[in-house]
């Protein structure tokens, strides 16, 4: 890790970070002006080595986010009104080594059949897509980690089913149209049901390409794509966005194995995430 960390080169695209390591390219943006659409006020402060972005909605909720002053995530929480407050995600645990993003894991070990552990939304019933947004680990999470190493690390998201969505974009764009924006429902109904029973769960959206096109247009290309359907989720079905975390993987995880252009690769999926960063046992492979 010592190596790869110094060959890590770091440079930024508008609220983008483009962070090279060895043969990885990552993108890492900032979620804050998703989270602050129809905000009543923003507030940013620095606290010794912290910033604190406290983003007040009408409705008296307010979002606060807490980061270090290289811009990695620490700690994000809900407060209402009256003062209570809601934690979503604590990376504080890891301290120094929040910057480890990379796990090494081996794949894990899914013993539940295959269309429940990779449900197709177009075939999906609502309860199916539900079932998937409460579900357990399939095998023990050992230890906790951070949203970053959630991100970046394929065997350790693996520990969870996906949902991968009924909408497969035009070769290079990321915008949605409205077939496509009434295709969320389900998903949506689904998130809305899973955050009022637990408002502390938190979802990754993954953006996807086919693999067409440079690496790294891809991977920003799939982030964006990611970032638009967390945004219809809010604005259209008013799914709280500080529960939603969105990726881009570009061309890594192609879904048919072909260089052609292939629609079903131009995709998003959402997995729950929250039993990752909070060491939730399984007790149910087999759910």
């Amino acid at each position: 890790m010592d190596d790869v960390r110094k060959e890590r080169r770091e440079t930024r695209d508008g609220d983008r970070t483009i962070i090279r390591e060895g043969d990885r390219t990552i993108i890492r943006h900032s979620e804050s002006n998703r989270f602050a659409v129809g905000a009543r006020d923003v507030r940013n402060d620095r606290r010794g080595n912290e910033n604190i972005s406290v983003i007040m909605r009408p409705n008296g909720i307010s979002i606060v986010t807490t980061t270090d002053l290289n811009g990695q995530l620490i700690r994000r929480s809900r407060r209402d009104k009256n003062g209570r407050e809601v934690v979503i995600i604590d990376n504080s645990f890891a301290g120094a080594r929040r910057g480890d993003m990379f796990v090494n894991l081996p794949p894990p070990n899914v013993r539940m059949p295959r269309d429940r552990y990779i449900v197709d939304a177009r075939r999906a019933s609502p309860a199916q897509i539900y079932d998937v947004f409460i579900a357990p680990p399939v095998q023990e999470i050992e230890q906790r980690y951070t949203v970053d190493q959630v991100r970046y690390s394929q065997p350790l998201r693996d520990r969870m089913p996906r949902v991968d969505l009924d909408i497969n974009f035009d070769t290079g764009s990321w915008q949605l149209n409205r077939e496509q924006v009434d295709r969320l429902s389900i998903i949506a109904e689904a998130l809305n049901r899973a955050i009022d029973e637990r408002p502390s769960e938190v979802f990754l959206i993954e953006g996807h390409t086919d693999a067409v096109g440079t690496n790294e247009d891809n991977l920003s290309l799939s982030d964006r794509r990611a970032e638009t359907v967390a945004i219809a989720l809010t604005e259209q079905f008013n799914v709280p966005p500080e529960n939603l975390i969105t990726q881009g993987y570009g061309e890594d995880y192609l879904k048919v194995q072909t260089e052609a252009a292939e629609p079903a690769n131009r995709r998003v999926a959402v997995r729950r995430i929250t039993p990752l960063m909070a060491q939730e046992m399984s007790g149910g492979t087999n759910r």
